[in-house]
């Protein structure tokens, strides 16, 4: 079933490390009609962006190689990506600050329920 929040064509770009994470959120955001397109790494953020041209990135912190707070910092520090909004999700107990730091547009803690996911989704899209 679909709720009141629905999509029709904006596409999010999901980086995190865990398989089963990428797959439950592709699950959440095709139910909502997001086009989503998933990655378990963001070494390549600005080549990626180029490639996908995401609407949103959600965008884990704990990924191996440089880590999705450095992969933020030059998407936001590129004339090409600053635009992009940016949500970050992690369990990280300090991501409110990390946000802040790598001037992202906003954070969903891990565990989140999918009412929250979706409606802080909608709120930056």
């Amino acid at each position: 079933m679909v709720n009141e929040f629905v999509s029709t064509s904006k596409k999010i770009l999901v980086y995190d490390d865990d398989p089963e994470i990428l797959l439950l959120c592709k699950a959440i955001l095709a139910n909502y009609k997001f086009k989503a397109e998933t990655l378990p790494k963001c070494d390549n953020i600005l080549e990626d962006i180029t490639t996908i041209e995401p609407d949103l990135i959600l965008m884990d912190l704990w990924i191996p190689e440089i880590g999705g707070e450095e992969a933020v910092r030059r998407l936001k520090n590129d004339k090409s990506g600053k635009e992009i909004p940016v949500l970050l999700f992690s369990a990280n107990p300090d991501i409110a600050e990390i946000c802040a730091k790598v001037k992202a547009d906003g954070y969903i803690e891990k565990p989140f329920s999918i009412r929250f996911f979706i409606d802080k989704i909608n709120s930056v899209i």
